[in-house]
């Protein structure tokens, strides 16, 4: 058994911090709890240099087979840190002075936790584990406003996922008892002969879970509603980094299950399909820009989950990796904007934006364009080496309808844009209040993704092209 606690010693840092956060906050006044915050900061920079640390080292399994440090993971350590440190940024407004504002880095520390557990799980029993932990954060954070709106999308986000984590560990259950193991190595060497049906139900159910965590159809349904009854920080924070673990670990376990056995590939096509379709269509007729971003990270969910119907291909991993650190970056700039401007509760509100607050617009404009796909931002380049692997790997019309779904997706982005270009007093009038940390996140996200994409090259050339087994 490989006993190696450096090996988990970014994780370990988010631990440490979510600690050392709680703690500070407890011994600090109520509406003083700043440097609360600032723990919660260094001990994400702390996870983040660690993980690129060990990233130029070799790739293992530890803890008896299940728990992999390999590229997928090194990337979720990257990732999800550089997500939670800019919503942490956007939230300073929004949080500071608040008796909660230690909870709310707290939360944000172990919701990253567990979702960079989620990405290196190689094991039944781990997978389970780091589901329970990525999930109970995100259940508070809905709520953490402690407002009537927040306790209905608190409610709601931990009724299906109360309920879907049931379906998991059934999942879970199922495909120990038919393979006698729990670590993915001991699933890809006995389920090849297992009953067709019990495995194909162990599979549906495991699946179920994943996607709650993934915020894809069918475990969409809190999505919309925790986006805008949430704080627009925890909004933030719960369409995206819950994405990054969850999608992962769904392409790491469906290829312990052998295809020839149970056609997984077909049933993850078809929910990409119904995901990115449903979202889309959902999104068209929204007034609320919060309400409409939920749908679209509906929508977005299925275009990465075309990239784990074809997993096991070189390109279809990268692509799927490049996509999420893409997407992470658009959604959290857009929900930034979000925050920068509180009052702009309509898109008729945000009419003459442009005019008033030109770099805000320009955020805005590259956000929503971006998650379009348009270039040369990083979602372009994302959605252009997940459509080309989901091609080359035989599900040509899954990337017919992902571009179709692509082009609709335009209408509804650009009924929140053409306000903001169009010059005129707005729908109601605004009470605007300076949220610098804000409109400097929307701004700085804004310019990240269109490096990135201008960038993406080199950027492919480093992510991993396989998942250690």
């Amino acid at each position: 058994m490989a006993m190696d606690p450096l090996a988990l010693a970014p994780e370990l840092l988010l631990l440490l911090g979510a600690v050392l956060t709680l703690l500070t906050g407890s011994y600090l006044p109520r509406q003083r709890q700043w440097p609360a915050r600032l723990i919660a900061a260094l001990a994400l920079v702390g996870s983040l240099a660690a993980a690129v640390v060990q990233a130029a080292g070799d790739d293992r399994m530890v803890y008896a087979h299940t728990y992999a440090v390999d590229g997928p993971t090194h990337t979720a350590r990257v990732l999800v840190p550089l997500a939670a440190l800019a919503v942490l940024a956007l939230s300073v407004e929004r949080t500071r002075g608040d008796r909660r504002e230690a909870e709310f880095s707290v939360l944000v520390l172990l919701g990253s936790l567990g979702s960079v557990l989620l990405a290196g799980a190689s094991d039944l029993l781990v997978l389970a584990v780091a589901y329970l932990l990525a999930s109970f954060p995100l259940y508070a954070l809905a709520g953490w406003a402690r407002d009537a709106r927040g306790a209905e999308a608190a409610l709601k986000t931990y009724l299906l996922g109360a309920l879907l984590g049931i379906t998991l560990l059934l999942g879970v259950t199922l495909l120990y008892g038919l393979a006698g193991a729990t670590d993915y190595a001991g699933l890809r060497d006995a389920l090849g002969g297992a009953p067709r049906a019990a495995l194909a139900v162990g599979v549906v159910a495991l699946l179920a879970g994943l996607l709650f965590k993934a915020g894809a159809v069918p475990g969409h349904f809190w999505v919309p509603d925790a986006a805008t009854g949430a704080t627009v920080p925890a909004a933030a924070f719960l369409t995206t980094v819950p994405k990054i673990g969850g999608l992962i670990a769904l392409a790491r376990v469906l290829l312990a299950v052998p295809d020839s056995v149970v056609d997984w590939r077909l049933l993850v096509a078809a929910v990409a399909t119904a995901g990115m379709t449903l979202g889309n269509l959902a999104a068209f007729g929204q007034r609320d820009p919060l309400r409409l971003l939920g749908y679209s990270t509906v929508g977005q969910a299925g275009y990465a989950l075309m990239a784990v119907a074809v997993a096991g291909r070189e390109d279809a991993l990268r692509g799927l990796l490049f996509y999420l650190a893409a997407y992470a970056l658009t959604n959290v700039g857009a929900f930034a904007v979000a925050a920068a401007l509180p009052t702009r509760t309509t898109l008729g509100a945000y009419r003459g934006l442009g005019r008033h607050r030109p770099w805000t617009t320009a955020a805005l404009a590259v956000c929503l364009l971006g998650l379009v796909g348009t270039p040369p931002t990083a979602v372009f380049v994302g959605k252009l080496t997940v459509f080309s692997a989901t091609w080359d790997g035989g599900l040509a019309w899954l990337v017919v309808v992902a571009a179709l779904n692509t082009v609709a997706s335009l209408f509804y982005y650009l009924r929140w844009l053409a306000p903001a270009l169009t010059p005129g007093p707005p729908e109601t009038a605004p009470v605007e209040d300076a949220r610098p940390w804000a409109s400097t996140t929307a701004v700085g996200a804004a310019a990240a993704t269109v490096a990135l994409g201008v960038a993406a090259g080199p950027v492919l050339a480093v992510l991993p092209d396989g998942l250690l087994r």
